[in-house]
């Protein structure tokens, strides 16, 4: 494992930030809890379970388990965010839990083990068990969002009836190193 790992990783986790971002972003505030049936989980129920999620698997990450005592996972889907601001406040909430965990991580960590429900992970499998279900998720906020929006929604990916004129332009460019998010983030600070 390298720093590249690592790199990698705040790259794909901030990609998935901005796409349930994007995503929430489409969608008027009086929709963040409309379900399609009541088996589903709104917008806003998905955003409390990935913030309940990332503060107990990434508070005191290499130290304590990754499902505290104090984590009440099925009160995350109490469907009681009711304003676009408490929405916001979980999702920012977790996501800095994650990045200030992750920023703290040296490539020596990432063998180290740490433990989720008494099962032990290395630091690198712990990683990409989260990079595994937060865009299982965000995924699902993207779909919710693309209902509601309608034909309202804007693309966050290449639009229909662009994939050809996309190619063209990757295709022009010569063979070249560079990570998927690199264009959608820029610059971005993790």
């Amino acid at each position: 494992m390298t720093a590249d790992f690592l790199a990698s990783t705040k790259k794909q986790f901030a990609y998935y930030k901005l796409l349930g971002e994007q995503a929430l972003a489409q969608v008027p505030d009086d929709q963040l809890n409309w379900q399609p049936n009541a088996a589903s989980n709104s917008l806003a129920a998905i955003v409390k379970h990935l913030w309940g999620n990332m503060l107990s698997r990434w508070t005191d990450f290499l130290t304590t388990d990754g499902e505290k005592p104090w984590r009440h996972r099925e009160a995350e889907f109490d469907d009681d965010l009711r304003t676009r601001a408490a929405v916001l406040e979980k999702w920012e909430a977790g996501w800095q839990c994650l990045f200030g965990a992750l920023n703290e991580l040296t490539v020596a960590d990432l063998d180290r083990l740490v433990y989720i429900r008494h099962q032990g992970h290395t630091v690198a499998e712990a990683i990409n068990r989260q990079l595994a279900h937060y865009p299982y998720h965000v995924g699902q906020m993207v779909f919710l969002a693309r209902l509601v929006a309608g034909d309202a929604w804007q693309s966050l990916s290449i639009p229909r009836g662009t994939s050809a004129a996309y190619n063209a332009e990757k295709f022009a460019q010569p063979p070249h190193q560079a990570h998927f998010t690199d264009e959608i983030l820029g610059g971005a600070s993790l």
